[in-house]
């Protein structure tokens, strides 16, 4: 920790969030003359590194001034009135519980910037491309950021656009019925649907309550809420948040959206925008409206397991030889089941279940965002993620090909079935524990139900991740073509100009600097958990004690 003056932390937090607002403008505009290099696409993608770079480095240095002794006080705080009708006010502040996700945040769009400049997704102009990634940035940012529950949905709401063109126009159609576009309209539809509803529960809680400071209402804990009127807004927030998330059943959207996406577009999808659901639940449900929350839990976790269930029963369907399964898709369904272990911890209401969602919420960015990296990769080496192609008689067989692109392909597949010493492990281990032993009011034995069917998930996901390892990294490597041979020939023979065996590259210098990161924290937070838990717990106990440390 760094000493860092008060205002000096508000100024940054504000930096943070607003920051790529201003760097999307300027993308926007002409280049300078001195700074075009050798294209104007190149200046505007080298625009985005620096800008997304520069959010990152305000985010580290706001980490490091944060105040680690007082991780559940809110902290580098602005608070000024905006609507004084309604009591709306521009409220920043960040805790043990909302600095993590904006580290990971930062950095994840500063990798997807960074690749993107050695690696722009085929389309219309890097401008748009640019500016779209830094609007998402800042929505995402600010979604973590804001006290206000007005703020909160209009930042919440900040991000679909920006998504949704992400996917329509720097999108691919191959596994997707009816196209990128149809795939674009649908995640655009369930989560405005979602938003809606959303938005009419915090407008009961605001109106009912007099205030809509998230701060104020987690104080009070619901005692200026009847019932009643907790139960109609956890319902009506609840449906909104799911969709997030995505809880099963209404997670239908995930899966063409994240094969539709560009690379980045998928690691930005599964390793923020997915957060923003369950952190809803967390910082707006579990504190302001409990007793609500309370007679929805059970409910909340019977749905969080089956949907573990389907996910790794889905998974299993598409790693099956001959099913022509999408490996984009397939991960995308193992978030279905990995975000049920975060839903099944809110739902424990209990300090250790709440703890391992946010920790299954961190690892589960780290770890899916370098999946859909090396995925990505897979794919453009190839023309395809379909693991019938990669595992055929020319298949990928990447541990003969590309050792170093195998090896973190396996890498990742086990720390995302929870190898233990990895991030996966923490948060799967602590949600189960919550369940074994949940809140006051809730059914014991319902929820140690629900912990078996979720321990019966890990072995689940364990056997389609092995299964997809063995397929595409294992198997006998293809004889070389004749190095002798033009590449055009090559290309000819090929048919759809894939490249050859003799010319399949292992892990380029950009992909390195992009993954590396990812890889170290994997292994930080699975070998050292307590940096992560050190800032979560004391910020969760005051939470459901109602504000009070």
């Amino acid at each position: 920790m760094i000493d860092i003056s008060e205002s000096v932390m508000q100024f940054l937090l504000a930096l943070i969030v607003v920051g790529p607002l201003i760097g999307a403008v300027a993308a926007l505009l002409p280049a300078p003359p001195g700074l075009r290099g050798k294209s104007p696409d190149q200046a505007v993608l080298r625009h985005g590194v620096t800008v997304t770079g520069a959010i990152l480095l305000a985010t580290i240095v706001l980490a490091l001034g944060f105040d680690h002794d007082q991780p559940s006080k809110m902290q580098a705080t602005t608070d000024i009135s905006w609507i004084a009708a309604l009591d709306v006010r521009i409220h920043l502040g960040v805790d043990g519980i909302s600095l993590p996700l904006l580290v990971l945040t930062a950095l994840l769009t500063f990798l997807c910037a960074l690749y993107s400049y050695f690696k722009m997704p085929p389309g219309p102009s890097p401008k748009g491309f640019v500016a779209l990634l830094l609007v998402l940035e800042s929505g995402t940012l600010a979604t973590f950021a804001v006290l206000d529950l007005l703020l909160f949905f209009l930042a919440f709401e900040m991000v679909l656009i920006p998504m949704y063109f992400l996917i329509a126009r720097w999108g691919g159609s191959e596994g997707v019925t009816g196209g990128r576009q149809a795939a674009a309209f649908k995640f655009i539809l369930y989560t405005l649907l979602g938003s809606v509803v959303m938005l009419l529960g915090l407008l009961l809680i605001g109106l009912n309550a007099g205030t809509f400071d998230m701060v104020a209402l987690a104080t009070d804990n619901g005692r200026g809420l009847s019932t009643s009127v907790q139960l109609i807004a956890v319902l009506a927030i609840g449906l909104g948040l799911a969709v997030k998330t995505p809880m099963w059943p209404l997670h239908s959207w995930l899966p063409d959206a994240h094969t539709a996406a560009p690379t980045v577009g998928s690691v930005l999808l599964a390793g923020v925008l997915l957060k923003m659901g369950t952190y809803g639940f967390v910082r707006i449900v579990l504190p302001i409206a409990p007793d609500g929350m309370r007679t929805f839990a059970p409910y909340l976790a019977a749905f969080a397991v089956v949907g573990i269930i389907y996910g790794s029963l889905a998974c299993l369907a598409l790693a099956k030889q001959g099913a022509g399964g999408d490996l984009k898709r397939l991960i995308a369904y193992s978030s279905v089941g990995h975000m049920g272990f975060v839903l099944l911890g809110i739902a424990t209401m209990t300090p250790t279940g709440v703890n391992g969602a946010l920790f299954a919420n961190i690892a589960h960015g780290l770890i899916t965002g370098l999946l859909f990296f090396l995925v990505g990769a897979v794919k453009e080496r190839y023309g395809s993620a379909d693991l019938d192609t990669l595992a055929g008689a020319t298949g990928a067989a990447l541990y003969g090909r590309a050792p170093r692109l195998g090896g973190l392909l396996a890498f990742a597949a086990v720390a995302s079935l929870g190898l233990p010493g990895l991030a996966g492990f923490w948060g799967e281990m602590l949600a189960m524990f919550g369940a074994f032993d949940p809140a006051e009011g809730l059914s014991r034995p319902a929820f140690l139900t629900f912990m078996v069917i979720a321990g019966f998930g890990t072995l689940l996901t364990a056997a389609y991740l092995l299964i997809v390892v063995r397929r595409v990294c294992m198997g006998a490597q293809p004889h070389e073509a004749p190095r002798e041979a033009p590449r055009e020939a090559q290309q000819d023979e090929a048919g759809a100009g894939a490249p050859e065996p003799a010319r399949f590259a292992d892990v380029r210098t950009y992909e390195f600097a992009a993954w590396t990161p990812l890889v170290v924290l994997t292994v930080l937070a699975g070998l050292w958990p307590a940096v992560l838990l050190g800032l979560t717990d004391p910020a969760v106990q005051k939470l459901l004690a109602g504000g009070k440390s």
